[in-house]
């Protein structure tokens, strides 16, 4: 770049620090280039200005949640969707993806869960990865967030979440410690503070990225998080957005008066610096890699294998011709939002496909519809609860489509309760008294209570928010088309109030994490609290044997190597979770945790030999006593697992002076 921080006047310095408008880092008058940004984790919100001086937003590939995406545990469909992303961005002329979001699952009722990939630190982080991966790979940055510890929306800009640093360097940071192997562009503080330090000056979290997680892209502000620009910025805070003069003003005036330092000042105007090059380098040659056909196509797939089959009693895949009795207002919502989340991840489709009474149709079966129901009531003049319970009853198999969607999980505020609402929770109860056969599809953005209608149905599908492609997989997987291969990213309680942070110490100003390590399975597992369906949990067409674990040392990793074998006559794909446990540990350590994963695809009859290495933060625990990883001399065991609760193979392995000794 022909310009650097030395060719620029103090109060150009100042200007860089700030946004030009909503959207756009300042180009100082032309005098250098700037960068476009832009929401959209699951697709562009790009939002433009009209003749008429009115904001408006793009149209866009609407791509399945994050935690869609989350439950498909793939991480070649991850970095997929980041490529297919990038593409679009590029379409737009956006160079900067505010995307994606990390943070953990720490409590059911969160309302943004649909925005972030699951309660464990591994999953999470290299699902994210590998997004970052595909996003960046194709010329586009990515900025991580929200740094740190926005785990709740309630009052999420006042609120201090005060949590023990253990637990800090755990569960909340691990995620952004992974994805920095990625190398992101840049990170967005959190609104809320941490431990009583606002996000926008959380000076040691940021040394903590810099300095031991090897990021050296900037730090962006989340859209007003800045309170004190003088203090962000002497934290490491780069960018303030949006564009604000009094924040500008504040700089100016402290520099001045010697409250800030000029070098203070042209470190974070070297940074911006730096971003404005690089994206412009990471963009130079680069080509669309998928049409926007096929981008449509990766989303289509991404949920048919983000898609969670939970119960089925033999009633799927369906029979083929048979008659069905498709009711609830999602199956063929008249607005997206039933189908999405609100707020920043919302997208206004490119295509409004969701049609689930078509898709069946067009394969084969005999599909009558009646909405029957909307999210909250029953809108009489257009909908007919009886109706469809006449359908159902001379039905082969009844569809019962239900959900919560961006009136009950958006940005800003989180769900009252993980129940559904009464309305819809009679309509399965009913529709099930009608029809042994009825299969119950859930959408929604995280974890529903289904205690109340379980046990009285055949069977329940979890769409999660499946995107623009997601009618088309659910017809596929209710066919028997594609096989079900997703498994659950979060724990789905029994009650809501079961779940240790829905009881935690709250007011209006502090949120206090008092389960510390015990957050989603790591409780329930630990505590032997029963669940509805377990982290890790989900069905297939297919089944599936695991057997011969061995352990092998490779220099410092350990692999756990196993044989998959599908002892079915179908193929499929089955996603096997390694965790760790230590015994008899001289800390609180949880009984068992996610440390590797891998999906594989086998065919029928067939089996794969499958290796996940085990480096030696695998084993580690923070020393709060030492400030540093440790990992403890002791007995460790290896489970190997289709979930949290069905381990089918374990080893145990010691560990003596830093060296593995295999058992």
């Amino acid at each position: 770049m022909a310009n650097n921080k030395n060719t620029l006047t103090a109060e150009e310095k100042i200007r860089l620090l700030n946004g030009k408008d909503f959207w756009h880092t300042d180009d100082l008058n032309g005098k250098l280039p700037f960068i476009t940004m832009s929401d959209g984790p699951v697709g562009l919100r790009t939002e433009r200005t009209g003749e008429d001086g009115k904001n408006y937003t793009l149209p866009a590939v609407a791509y399945p949640s994050i935690e869609v995406l989350a439950n498909s545990w793939n991480r070649a469909l991850a970095k997929e969707m980041g490529e297919c992303l990038a593409d679009d961005a590029r379409d737009r002329g956006v160079e900067l993806l505010l995307a994606p979001g990390v943070n953990i699952k720490r409590e059911p009722r969160n309302g943004r869960s649909f925005e972030y990939f699951s309660e464990d630190p591994v999953l999470a982080g290299e699902m994210a990865k590998a997004y970052v991966e595909g996003v960046q790979g194709q010329g586009i940055g990515v900025c991580l967030k929200h740094f740190c510890c926005n785990n709740l929306e309630y009052d999420r800009l006042h609120q201090t979440s005060d949590v023990d640093e253990r637990t800090l360097r755990e569960i909340y940071y691990r995620p952004f410690e992974i994805v920095c192997e990625a190398k992101p562009v840049s990170v967005m503080c959190s609104y809320n503070r941490i431990n009583g330090e606002y996000g926008s000056e959380y000076k040691k979290g940021f040394d903590f990225l810099r300095d031991e997680c090897g990021f050296d892209g900037a730090i962006v502000s989340d859209w007003g998080a800045v309170r004190d620009r003088t203090a962000a910025a002497k934290a490491g805070l780069d960018i303030e957005m949006p564009h604000g003069e009094a924040g500008m003003k504040k700089l100016a005036d402290d520099l001045a008066a010697g409250n800030i330092t000029q070098s203070e000042i042209d470190a974070c105007a070297e940074r911006v610096l730096q971003l404005v090059q690089r994206l412009k380098e990471m963009g130079k040659g680069k080509e669309n890699k998928r049409s926007e056909e096929e981008r449509v196509a990766s989303a289509r797939r991404i949920a048919a294998e983000g898609i969670v089959l939970l119960k089925n009693e033999g009633v799927l895949p369906l029979a083929p011709g048979a008659k069905l009795a498709v009711s609830g207002i999602y199956a063929k919502p008249d607005r997206t939002d039933y189908l999405s989340g609100g707020g920043s991840a919302r997208v206004e489709w490119k295509a409004f496909t969701a049609d689930l009474p078509a898709a069946l149709s067009a394969r084969g079966y005999g599909v009558s519809y009646e909405p029957a129901f909307g999210t909250q009531v029953i809108h009489s003049f257009w909908q007919d609860a009886r109706t469809a319970l006449l359908a159902a009853a001379r039905a082969d198999a009844a569809v019962v489509c239900v959900g919560t969607g961006g009136g009950v999980e958006f940005e800003e505020g989180d769900r009252e309760t993980l129940r559904l609402p009464d309305v819809q929770e009679r309509a399965i109860l009913e529709t099930a008294r009608q029809n042994p056969n009825t299969v119950v599809v859930v959408f929604a953005g995280a974890a529903v209570d289904m205690s109340f209608w379980e046990d009285k149905v055949a069977a329940i599908i979890y769409a999660g928010f499946p995107g623009m492609g997601g009618m088309d997989a659910l017809a596929d997987i209710l066919s028997g088309k594609v096989n079900p291969s997703g498994k659950l990213s979060m724990t789905f309680p029994l009650d809501e109030e079961d779940a240790p942070a829905a009881r935690a110490p709250r007011t209006a100003g502090v949120t206090r994490y008092q389960e510390g390590l015990d957050v989603g399975y790591r409780y329930f597992d630990s505590h032997d609290v029963p669940v509805l369906y377990p982290f890790g949990f989900g069905l297939s067409y297919s089944e599936f044997f695991y057997r011969d674990l061995r352990l092998l040392t490779e220099g410092d990793t350990l692999f756990a190597e196993y044989v998959v074998e599908n002892v079915s006559e179908r193929d499929g794909c089955e996603i096997s979770e390694v965790y760790v446990g230590e015994c008899a540990p001289l800390v609180y350590r949880p009984r068992k945790e996610l440390k590797g994963f891998s999906k594989d695809f086998i065919a029928a009859g067939k089996a794969v030999t499958v290796r996940v290495p085990l480096d030696t933060r695998a084993f580690a625990h923070w020393s709060t006593a030492r400030d540093r990883w440790e990992v403890t001399d002791g007995i460790y065991e290896i489970g190997i697992g289709a979930s949290v609760e069905d381990i089918r193979l374990t080893a145990k392995v010691c560990i003596q002076d830093g060296k593995v000794y295999i058992e």
